[in-house]
């Protein structure tokens, strides 16, 4: 892989990572590793899948670990890094922990909706970001999220008008 392509990525990722109020790994050896393997996976199958993933080929069936990875928020919060530890929480990255392993949510099957105070009619759906969250009420989800910055394949449908 051409060094000036990783590290321009690598820039570019860092940047964008910033901007929207998250960290790299501090390891930088450890995060060109990682940022070459999203580009490895970007020429194999168009798009960048989780280096420490195993990925389909099928861009549909793995939207949710196209990098950052639809679980990225949740393994920030509860180990303080994502599974393939390329997004760390600040107290990784100021060096204060270290990073320890952390189990794929990919095929955890998990409660994803409460019905608990949910309106029985709405204007527009809304739609969240599986990636971040974010939730917006339109006919559509924006194409980018303006919180993460992913595409807009990567929302679904959080509550449905029913009207």
């Amino acid at each position: 892989m051409n060094k000036e392509k990783v590290e321009n990525f690598l820039n570019r990722l860092q940047k964008d990572a910033r901007s929207s109020g998250y960290s790299l790994n501090p390891d930088k050896a450890f995060t060109k590793v990682l940022v070459e393997g999203l580009l490895v996976n970007e020429e194999r199958y168009g798009y960048q899948s989780c280096p420490c993933r195993l990925a389909s080929g099928d861009e549909k069936k793995d939207l949710d670990i196209v990098c950052p990875c639809d679980y990225r928020d949740l393994d920030l919060d509860y180990f303080g890094a994502c599974y393939c530890a390329l997004y760390v929480h600040e107290g990784i990255r100021s060096i204060k922990k270290k990073v320890k392993a952390i189990p794929d949510r990919r095929f955890q099957k998990e409660n994803k909706k409460s019905s608990k105070n949910i309106p029985s009619e709405l204007n527009y759906p809304i739609w969240r970001c599986k990636v971040c969250g974010y939730l917006c009420a339109r006919d559509n989800p924006p194409a980018i999220c303006p919180v993460c910055k992913v595409k807009k394949e990567r929302f679904e449908v959080f509550l449905e008008n029913k009207a």
